[in-house]
Parts: C-alpha cells; sequence; structure tokens
C-alpha cells in the first residue's frame, strides 16, 4: 500500500523508530522526536544497503518519489548511490578546505617570513580586496584561465594595470603552491602570458633641484608635528625608501661609525644596507630622540592605538598639504638625489650602491653592502650640505659641484 499526504501528516512518534512503507524500497522513518526522514532501500552486488533522501516535509511525498526514481537509476548502472553520496560530501568538505581563498591564506603565511611587514600587509589588502570577493571561495582546483583572467580583467579595466600585473603573479605563486600541495593538478596562469595590457612604468614623481629651497620653505611653514617635518628631512637627507624610514629602530643607528645600518628584513633587497650619515642626518636623528624619548622606533607612530609604526600614508599627506600632489611623494626624494649626483660629478655606480638597487651582477652582489662605502660617505656628507645650503638660500639654488670637477 502507498503512503499518502494525509498518512504521512497523521504518523505519530512512538517509543521507537518505526517505518512506513510506500514501496520499491522507499520507506518513511519516524523517529521518537518526531522527526520524518526519506530513506531507500536497495542491493548492490548482492549486499542491501540504504541511503538518506532528506526530510519530511522539507522533501515531499513527490519528490521523495522522484528521488527514489534516480536513485534506481543508479544501481541499474552499477552505481552504489551510498558510496556516491559518502563521496561527494568528502570532496564538498575538501572542496572547502581547500577553496582558493584557504590555499591562498595558507600560502601566504607560509612565505610571509620572507617580507617585510608594511610589504606583507600590503600584499594580502591587495588579494583579499581584488580576488577574493570573486574567487575566494571556489574550490582551487576548479578554476580555470578564463575565470582568472576575468577576474583580473575587472582590475585592468579601472586602469590601474601595474596591480593586475602583480596580482596575476601572485595568483601564479598562489595555484604553484597549489600544485606542489596536491590541492590543483594544474597552474592556469601558464595560458595567461600576454593576455593582459601590458604596463607602462610611470616614474615616480619628483621635484627639481632648482625646486629645493620652496619645497623646504613651505616644509618649514606647513600645520604638521615637529616630529614628521624632521621625518621628512630625514627622508631627502638620507633617501632610503619610506618603508624603511617608517620601521627604523635606534639600535640600528651607530652615531659613533655615522652610520646607519638598514637590517636585511626591512629592505627590498634582502640584504644589510649602510647609510652614511652626514652631519645634517645626525642631527636630525638627535633631534628626533629629543622630541620622542629615544623610543623603539625612530619615528614612531602618533597614533598609536591605530598603527604601531607611523603610517605609510603620512608623509605624502603632508606633501599634499604642501601642495605638492601630483608633484612630489616620499619614493620621489631617491630620484631627485640620484638626478643631483649625477648631475655633479658622482660616479653612477656609487650612486646606484647608495639607492640600494638591485646587483645585476650575481657575484659582485656577494659583497657589496660595503662597496664603495667610503666614496659613498663622501657623496652622502656632499648632500647634506648641498641640502643644508639650499635652506639657507631660499630663494636661489647655489651651483655646487665636485670639489676638482
Amino acid at each position: 500500500m502507498h503512503l499518502s499526504d494525509k498518512a504521512i501528516k497523521n504518523a505519530k512518534p512512538a517509543d521507537k523508530i518505526y517505518r512506513l512503507k510506500d514501496g520499491d524500497g522507499l520507506y518513511l522513518q519516524v523517529d521518537p522526536s518526531g522527526k520524518k526522514k526519506w530513506r531507500f532501500r536497495y542491493f548492490h552486488l548482492g549486499k542491501e544497503n540504504m541511503v538518506a533522501l532528506g526530510g519530511y516535509p522539507e522533501v515531499s511525498l513527490a519528490e521523495a518519489r522522484q528521488k527514489r526514481l534516480d536513485t534506481r537509476k543508479q544501481v541499474i548502472a552499477g552505481a552504489d548511490p551510498s558510496a556516491k553520496k559518502k563521496h561527494d560530501k568528502r570532496m564538498a568538505k575538501f572542496n572547502a578546505d581547500n577553496s582558493f581563498g584557504a590555499v591562498a591564506l595558507e600560502w601566504f603565511e607560509t612565505n610571509k617570513g620572507k617580507w617585510t611587514a608594511d610589504h606583507a600587509a600590503r600584499l594580502w589588502r591587495r588579494i583579499e580586496a581584488n580576488i577574493l570577493p570573486a574567487l575566494g571561495d571556489r574550490p582551487i582546483s576548479e578554476i580555470k584561465s578564463l575565470e582568472l583572467l576575468d577576474t583580473i580583467r575587472v582590475i585592468e579595466k579601472r586602469g590601474a594595470t601595474e596591480l593586475s600585473h602583480r596580482l596575476l603573479q601572485t595568483c601564479a605563486n598562489i595555484f604553484r603552491f597549489a600544485v606542489l600541495t596536491s590541492r590543483a593538478q594544474y597552474n592556469p596562469t601558464l595560458d595567461l602570458r600576454g593576455a593582459l595590457v601590458p604596463h607602462k612604468a610611470v616614474n615616480h614623481p619628483t621635484i627639481k633641484a632648482g625646486e629645493i629651497p620652496k619645497f623646504l620653505r613651505s616644509l618649514d611653514e606647513v600645520d604638521a608635528s615637529d616630529q614628521n617635518k624632521l621625518a621628512m628631512r630625514l627622508l631627502m637627507l638620507t633617501f632610503v625608501r619610506t618603508g624603511e624610514l617608517r620601521q627604523a629602530k635606534w639600535e640600528d643607528i651607530d652615531f659613533k661609525a655615522k652610520e646607519w645600518r638598514l637590517p636585511a628584513h626591512t629592505t627590498k633587497m634582502k640584504e644589510l644596507h649602510i647609510v652614511p650619515l652626514s652631519v645634517q642626518a645626525i642631527a636630525c636623528l638627535e633631534k628626533l630622540g629629543e622630541l620622542t624619548g629615544w623610543s623603539k622606533l625612530l619615528v614612531p607612530s602618533q597614533q598609536r592605538r591605530k598603527h604601531s609604526v607611523m603610517s605609510e600614508n603620512t608623509l605624502n599627506a603632508i606633501i599634499h598639504k604642501m601642495g605638492y600632489k601630483g608633484q612630489l611623494v616620499g619614493h620621489g626624494f631617491r630620484a631627485l638625489a640620484s638626478t643631483t649626483l649625477n648631475e655633479n660629478g658622482f660616479r653612477p655606480d656609487v650612486i646606484e650602491r647608495q639607492l640600494a638597487h638591485a646587483e645585476r651582477n650575481k657575484i659582485r652582489a656577494a659583497y657589496n653592502r660595503a662597496e664603495y662605502l667610503p666614496e659613498r660617505r663622501e657623496m652622502m656628507d656632499w648632500w647634506g650640505d648641498y641640502v643644508e645650503d639650499n635652506k639657507a638660500a631660499y630663494t636661489k639654488v647655489l651651483p655646487l659641484k665636485r670639489a676638482g670637477r
């Protein structure tokens, strides 16, 4: 006798589980708690098996009968529905545990020790904002080249071509990690070489040497804290990278040797970098120390509840306030120093070494941390004097050529 909706609704719980048959292996199980569950009994390879088809009333009688029919077709085809359901459940959990977002986070945690704290935070923000919304929940093994390309092109269409290339490279590293850890069989980024609009590099905006007096006057007059003004002057005098300044600690400064020794983990090139300190740079550091009480960091955050170190936007915000938005960024002091030093006769190799640019000669890279150090000391002293003379002049840059040039 087949079941009816009325019979199912009227079925009351008992002390023990009981079953109401509908025929052809389908029955309704009624638990002592009152829960009603559809079950289908079948035979596979001579053994009796059972598979759950859902609960009532979520699965109606008509839906349960359709599921019975679909399941019987699997059995007739030689499949074991119960085993398939267990496999599908395992795969669903595997895919959830190995989504792009989960693997990306594991890759990030595995590798973040190789990067500076600033770079690591910036990298994860890029992934989180641009890739995870579209691909974060997708099983990484199922993501194909076209799906990834569509995601990257959203960034490209915003005009952020540099970011699109960087994120494609980051995704390539994540997929490579997935393949190495058996979460994916193929790296889809391999099919995307040449698929993005080429990025045309744009130099960091900077001022010309003749504009230094005006800039220094604006720095004196701008509404900013003395600490941040000194930080700007120190950046100009040493032309280190802004991230290196923000992370700098007093333990890195050797006043006796007149050196700032940037640890490898804070530099872009991942090697110790020596910055000879001019008289002007040392005076700047001493004033900073007096202002901050020689705290752990050279330029500690003035909003310590929000940031442990100075925000990466602090110096650029001051530059904007000074009226130099679009004309100069903190990183631009490096280009200013490089151009001025080259124009005043210093050797390009010495300048490049002080800028800590990538060493193309791998043999020289093994010993270049102190390379040209005597010449670099002379050059940094000259640069300190040059900036100081411009501050004194304010309205006219005095041409200062190297002695004997």
